[in-house]
């Protein structure tokens, strides 16, 4: 149990960083500076947990990264569930948290949307949903794939490196996808903000478009596990 609790903390602290980061810098993928600021949120959230939780739970605190370690072998179907579930509520409640900040500020739900994810406006269009769970998954697969690689037992001493490593991947992965989904990556970053910028009914399409936002990064998981299987030694896991 005590391995369920660490990742719906970790899930927690990643999306009240990293969304509340979203809102206080008022990110806009035409501002660079509030992209490179809310990239470094989320990259520095899962360095933080990486070091704190790694030892207990090895700090998924991403259903994506769960199921790609899953299907690589790594771990039981029964840990993967409960892992999945204890993210999604440790979303929740960072995303619960944050709204109660929000409102308690004088913010505005309607313009932040409480970090919730979408599809983003690229030179005054909409980007397509096709494009958009295309992002989710290619990027989602990379993103997975350094974690499974930077965990692997193949890499020795550089495993004390491995939180360091994902969390600046987490970092480029923002950098190139914020532009066409705010990215998610993450079903758990994701279900928590959509759900209470719902209750702002100033984002309309926050839960419409979910789907892809659940879809995208699982796919992207179970992709990235493939690639795993394909490019590794068979040692390796």
């Amino acid at each position: 149990m005590k391995k369920y609790l660490a990742e719906m903390i970790g899930t927690m602290v990643l999306v009240l960083m990293g969304c509340g980061a979203a809102v206080s810098l008022g990110c806009d993928n035409t501002l660079p500076s509030t992209v490179v600021g809310t990239a470094m949120a989320f990259g520095l959230s899962v360095v933080a947990m990486a070091y704190t939780i790694g030892g207990i739970s090895g700090c998924h605190i991403n259903p994506a990264i769960t199921l790609g370690v899953y299907l690589s072998g790594r771990m039981s179907g029964k840990d993967a569930v409960n892992y999945i579930i204890f993210q999604i509520i440790g979303g929740l409640i960072g995303a619960a948290i944050l709204y109660l900040l929000v409102i308690s500020a004088g913010g505005d739900l309607a313009s932040s949307a409480l970090g919730a994810n979408n599809l983003q406006n690229v030179n005054g269009e909409s980007v397509s949903m096709l494009g958009g769970l295309l992002a989710e998954i290619v990027f989602t697969a990379v993103f997975v794939l350094v974690v499974l690689g930077a965990t692997s037992k193949t890499n020795g001493a550089t495993n004390n490196f491995a939180g360091l490593a994902i969390g600046l991947a987490l970092v480029l992965v923002h950098l190139a996808c914020i532009r066409y989904t705010g990215t998610s990556v993450n079903p758990a970053r994701s279900i928590g903000p959509a759900l209470f910028a719902q209750l702002s009914e100033g984002h309309a399409t926050a839960l419409s478009n979910l789907w892809i936002f659940i879809v995208g990064p699982f796919a992207g998981g179970a992709l990235s596990a493939l690639i795993w299987k394909v490019i590794t030694p068979a040692k390796a896991k």
